[in-house]
């Protein structure tokens, strides 16, 4: 489950997520997750991931950052169902509120 990230003080909260790359775990069901979370809405309720990123792009993205661990960390920002979400190849997901206004109001 997500926890409070503090440095970021009460005006621009972020939530921290991980997963595991080095076991397997995916950074695509890691942020799904980690949104269904913060946001207290079932999975199968948020859109598809699809919409937004390519959930096999993004988890080639952090395996190959992690196999080329030389190269730095690697970080990738886009917006989910309603929140800024960082990936970031070390396991962590850095959920924040959309600075981004929603182009498809219900």
């Amino acid at each position: 489950m997500p926890s409070p990230d503090d440095s970021h003080g009460p005006d621009n909260e972020r939530y921290v997520s991980t997963f595991d790359p080095d076991a397997g775990e995916r950074a695509s069901v890691a942020v799904v997750t980690a949104v269904e979370a913060v946001s207290q809405t079932d999975s199968l309720e948020l859109p598809p991931l699809h919409d937004v990123v390519d959930p096999d792009a993004l988890d080639s993205l952090v395996e190959h950052a992690r196999r080329s661990g030389e190269a730095g960390q690697h970080e990738l920002w886009f917006t989910y169902a309603g929140f800024e979400v960082g990936v970031r190849s070390d396991g962590r997901v850095l959920i924040g509120e959309s600075t981004v206004a929603n182009p498809n109001p219900e």
